[in-house]
């Protein structure tokens, strides 16, 4: 599949399953929401002292399964490269993240109070591969 049919079909579908690796080479999976940014990247919001965030600190290799609201039919998996970016600098980003996928916050003063108090992160993965190109 090509990246940019993988972009469109994440922004307009933002249900996944973010797959990291652990320490011992097995894999770790989490349900997440996720977006595009501006530059093409998924986005997913995350915790500092979650175990996907420090597993991609350690190992930046990330795997999105994408599906759906339904979760039955179209879906795509997404591979690629993670950055975690950390507050302050994920403040605007975080902000960024939240208005492509819901809008405007009615009170964007309190988000930011949750952001800092949640430790929250962004995580920017910068996609690589996408399929599937054909189903089975």
């Amino acid at each position: 599949m090509e990246l940019h049919r993988a972009r469109e079909f994440l922004r307009a579908n933002h249900r996944a399953v973010l797959t990291t690796r652990r320490r011992d080479g097995g894999v770790q999976s989490s349900p997440v929401v996720a977006g595009v940014d501006a530059e093409g990247r998924a986005i997913v919001s995350s915790r500092e002292t979650a175990y996907k965030t420090r597993n991609l600190r350690r190992d930046p290799r990330a795997t999105l399964c994408v599906f759906n609201d339904a979760f039955l039919g179209a879906w795509l998996q997404v591979d690629g490269t993670a950055e975690v970016v950390s507050l302050p600098e994920a403040m605007e980003l975080l902000v960024d993240y939240y208005r492509r996928l819901k809008g405007e916050h009615p009170d964007w003063q309190d988000y930011r109070r949750a952001m800092e108090r949640e430790g929250r992160v962004l995580l920017r993965i910068t996609m690589e591969r996408a399929g599937p190109d054909r189903s089975g």
